[in-house]
């Protein structure tokens, strides 16, 4: 008789099972720092700059995925098909349910002691510091002379030559050639990196660079003389190796590094094209600046003269003369004002005095009578016989005489 379990196994949800995993498998040391051989196949690289691919063998697929920060340092590139190691790290995708290898180096296989050795210095010179981004010196934008140090009957120097005479035909090229492949090369880059120091006047910037190989043929620039040389020089330098995918410790050491012997040449040199577009840029800018500050002066100069105006004699004189004939101008609206009331003042002084003209009774049938001294006669008594007056009527004069006194009432 079969007994039933006192307690039922415990229920888990898929996500505590797939940490779980995760778990166990991270805890295991020996899956954490491992090397995997086998194809690449479904390799991409997106524009997340991360890496994707799969790593079979006749019996089995492994998902590996290598991040952007670490391909970046990735000096080999694999296609589909290429025969690989891979080192990293076993993990597990949670979301997507599988495991899968974390990796953080790729080398072709069979080509395992070189790469072995490249990892070695590469990590040696890192920790010296000379792959520090802070010793990188600035790349001079307008180089009046360029050293190259490549192969003398090299495609690179064909293609670096044509790109700087393409591009900025005004600087001088001082070639320093040396073989770039074999025993003899390391030595050689290194000469030639001090015999560009040692000009005077120096170069302004060095291009170091040779066509594409496998990484036997590219180890010249693996050597760490090599990159003591690069990083010991007073001249900014460009590494321009390989292909796009290729990378030496020459690179990591350099100033600069471009993916090609004719990017190299691209990056020293700017494009008079567009250099001459920026002059005329510059021009108009100045032609513009010229005329605002000519306008400023014009208006400044203007102001001045305005200024200057003010306080010249003419203009106070005519400024005095205007005064003048202002004045002028009111003394006699102030004269004619006085005349005319003066004139209606007379004019009605004299209305009254007609009024009161003696003359004016003449016409009414008086007469005037005076003695012959103009003495004026208003009472008979004033009249004695014999007497002669003067009559004045009111058309003219005559001359009486008195004959006798009247004996009227007056008595006088």
């Amino acid at each position: 008789m079969t007994q039933m379990p006192m307690f039922s196994p415990p229920t888990v949800t898929v996500s505590e099972l797939t940490r779980y995993v995760r778990e166990v498998l991270e805890s295991d040391t020996g899956l954490q720092n491992i090397w995997v051989r086998g194809e690449i196949s479904n390799f991409s690289r997106p524009g997340s700059g991360h890496l994707y691919f799969t790593l079979k063998d006749q019996g089995a697929a492994l998902k590996c995925v290598m991040w952007r920060t670490t391909a970046s340092r990735q000096a080999y590139m694999p296609t589909d098909g290429s025969a690989v190691q891979v080192h990293g790290a076993i993990g597990v995708y949670e979301a997507g349910g599988q495991y899968q290898l974390y990796a953080d180096a790729i080398r072709p296989a069979g080509e395992g002691a070189l790469f072995q050795e490249f990892m070695r210095l590469k990590a040696r010179l890192e920790a010296q510091g000379l792959f520090d981004p802070a010793r990188k010196r600035q790349i001079p934008a307008r180089p009046q002379r360029i050293g190259i140090i490549t192969s003398p009957t090299g495609a690179a120097l064909r293609d670096m030559l044509n790109t700087i005479t393409r591009r900025y035909p005004i600087a001088e090229v001082i070639l320093a050639p040396t073989a770039v492949q074999g025993d003899d090369a390391p030595g050689g880059i290194v000469a030639a990196i001090f015999a560009l120091n040692q000009l005077k006047p120096a170069p302004d910037v060095i291009l170091l660079g040779r066509g594409g190989g496998s990484i036997e043929d590219l180890w010249a620039f693996n050597d760490e003389r090599v990159a003591l040389s690069i990083a010991g020089s007073q001249i900014p330098t460009i590494t321009g190796v390989g292909h796009e995918t290729d990378f030496t410790i020459a690179d990591f050491v350099a100033d600069l590094r471009a993916p090609t012997p004719t990017a190299a040449a691209e990056l020293a040199t700017p494009d008079v094209a567009e250099m001459i577009g920026e002059l005329q840029g510059l021009v108009e800018q100045l032609n513009r600046s010229v005329e605002d500050l000519i306008s400023e002066e014009r208006w400044a100069l203007a102001e001045q003269q305005r200024r200057l105006a003010l306080f010249s004699p003419t203009a106070r004189l005519r400024s005095e003369q205007q005064y003048l004939d202002e004045f002028v101008a009111r003394l006699k609206r102030a004269a004619s004002h006085q005349v005319d009331r003066k004139r209606s003042f007379l004019s009605g002084k004299l209305g009254l005095l007609e009024a009161l003209n003696p003359l004016d009774v003449l016409r009414r049938g008086f007469v005037l009578v005076t003695r012959p001294d103009g003495s004026l006669l208003v009472r008979a008594g004033q009249v004695q016989p014999a007497d002669r007056l003067h009559l004045r009527f009111q058309d003219g004069e005559r001359v009486a005489q008195v004959v006798a006194n009247d004996a009227g009432p007056s008595g006088g």
